[in-house]
């Protein structure tokens, strides 16, 4: 499910009218990862992961009609790549049950059912 949201998030990202309204592969986010060493440790994983959940959030902000947002986003993407250093002392947190938490939390739960109406 979640290759597949993935998938369609990036396709999202690159089609003509996602490009025209915010451009969020200028963020450059992947290739910095693949250049920057600081993000390649380990150690920092978690911070790799918040920087790539904040891409696809912009790419969920362009695909609902948010594009000063998504550009806001982009920008914001833009600084953090720019000087991992800054950012990783930035994030301070990078606790990892906290991450995990974060993640259960995006997991969809099912509701109470409801009684039937007789």
């Amino acid at each position: 499910m979640r290759r597949t949201l993935a998938c369609a998030l990036l396709l999202l990202a690159f089609s003509p009218a996602a490009q025209a309204a915010c451009a969020v592969e200028d963020a450059g986010l992947e290739p910095a990862i693949a250049e920057k060493k600081e993000l390649q440790e380990a150690k920092n994983a978690q911070i790799v992961r918040d920087l790539r959940t904040l891409r696809d959030a912009a790419i969920v902000l362009d695909s609902y009609g948010f594009p000063k947002e998504c550009k806001e986003l982009v920008a914001i993407l833009k600084e953090l790549t720019a000087k991992p250093e800054a950012t990783i002392k930035r994030s301070g947190d990078t606790d990892e049950e906290k991450a995990e938490e974060i993640q259960e939390s995006r997991e969809p739960k099912v509701g109470p059912k409801e009684p039937r109406a007789r």
